[in-house]
Formats: C-alpha cells, structure tokens, sequence
C-alpha cells in the first residue's frame, strides 16, 4: 500500500517512545570503538516538518513532542537529535529514525533504508544522501542484505500496519532475520490499538522469541475517536541496560493518564 505519509503523525507519542530508545540504543553501540551498521525496512522521509498542514490537521505532535520535550534532559541521544534537527532545518523540524540514526551514527558504520512510496522515498534521499537508500519493500531488502557488513549492528522494522497482513507475516520474516543475522538487535515497532490487532502477533513472537524485550506504554488518544491508545517495542538481543531506560520512560508516560 502506498498511501500512508508519515508525516500526519510525526512527533506523536509512539514517535517518542520509539525514537528516544532507538537513539539510546545507537549511543549504546557507537559507544564502543568497531563499526555497526543500521537497517530499516520502512523509511518514511527521515526529515518531518510540525508546521506543515498534515500535521497540524491531525495535531498529533501537539500532544506528543510539543508536549513532552522536557522529559529528556539535553545530554539524552534524542534530545541532542532534535536540537541538532532544530539547529540545521528550523523550529519546527523533526528527525525520523533515518534522520537520527544518521545524527549518532560515524562515518564508519553502514546505513540501508528501505522506502516503497515514491515520494516519500525522494525525500529520503534528498535528506540523507550519504545513506544507502532502495525504493523496495522493505522486508524483501532486509531478507536481501542480511548479514550486513559490519555484522555488529541493529534494523529497525517500522511498518505503518496498514498492510492488515503485516500482523500475520511479520513473525515468519523476524525468524528468518534472526537466523540470517545471528548477531544483530532486530527491533520492531508497533502500535497499541483499541481493536487489538497486534495481540495474536505479539503472542506468536513472544513464543518464538522469549528471551526478547516487550515494552509498551499506554497514553491517551491523540483525538476523540483515535485508534491508538499505546506504542510497543519488540527487541530481540536487547543491549545491557535496555530494559532499566524503557522502565524509567514507562514512568514519564503514566504521569498522561
């Protein structure tokens, strides 16, 4: 399907909690001296701007980012991300995953992005040309590439399920990333819906996976009426330290309720 833009939604609060642990995450690995690399099967357009009319039509960032900035103080990976994005593309400027994993990320490690939308997939080259970037479905370009090189790394699945079939495909795909890339952090979000959708996928990765992290957090809807009610994480081979940044952000997100 290629009629989401992401772009209606940017800076929500599943924004925030998936962007504030992937750039932890990041920070964690380039930590250490040895190249990574960083996939991601579903780009968006790596650069959003809240000002625009589709956000503000939806006023999603209103009750996400714009909200909650101060919960990060600015030595966190993601608050120094948006100052960065601020600082170069204005006051109203968002990073998308591509946008801070390229911000954290060295010369030395290896960004793939997958975008299937052809617009979407423009801006995310023209955002990040020293990215390798494929107009593909991004579950085909990950079973394509993997093992990556370097083999040290994390991907990022972050579909928009408005592919129904997502729920059901996705856990064959993770198992077969998991054998291909026995080294890798393969992290995959997903949304906490009123119909409860996500809860039949969840179970079969939970039973594939037992060892991996489940984190969601639960907010109120952006608007009466809103499907969203949380945002989950999915992360198998959790860097150390993981779970204690998810458990402290799951208490910044109670204080909504």
């Amino acid at each position: 399907m290629l009629s989401y833009q992401h772009i209606y939604h940017a800076g929500n609060l599943a924004d925030v909690h998936k962007h504030a642990l992937l750039a932890w995450m990041l920070d964690y690995l380039t930590a250490k001296d040895k190249p990574i690399s960083y996939v991601e099967t579903h780009g968006g357009r790596a650069l959003y701007d809240l000002g625009a009319d589709e956000a503000l039509k939806t006023g999603e960032a209103a009750q996400g980012i714009a909200r909650v900035k101060t919960w990060f103080p600015p030595d966190h990976p993601y608050a120094k991300c948006l100052s960065q994005t601020i600082d170069l593309h204005g006051t109203s400027a968002y990073p998308g995953s591509p946008m801070i994993a390229t911000q954290i990320l060295r010369d030395t490690d290896q960004i793939t992005l997958a975008e299937l939308h052809p617009g979407e997939h423009n801006a995310l080259e023209l955002a990040l040309p020293t990215a390798t970037v494929h107009r593909a479905d991004g579950f085909a370009m990950a079973h394509s590439i993997l093992p990556p090189t370097p083999r040290r790394g994390l991907m990022l699945i972050d579909p928009s399920f408005e592919v129904k079939d997502d729920y059901v495909t996705i856990p064959g795909h993770i198992k077969k990333y998991v054998r291909a890339w026995n080294v890798g952090i393969i992290v995959l979000w997903y949304p906490i819906l009123t119909s409860k959708a996500h809860a039949n996928m969840l179970a079969t990765l939970q039973k594939d996976h037992p060892e991996a992290l489940r984190h969601e957090v639960r907010f109120p809807p952006a608007r009466p009426g809103h499907g969203m009610i949380g945002s989950g994480i999915f992360v198998i081979r959790p860097p150390f330290g993981l779970a204690e940044q998810a458990a402290n952000l799951k208490t910044r997100f109670d204080q909504l309720k």
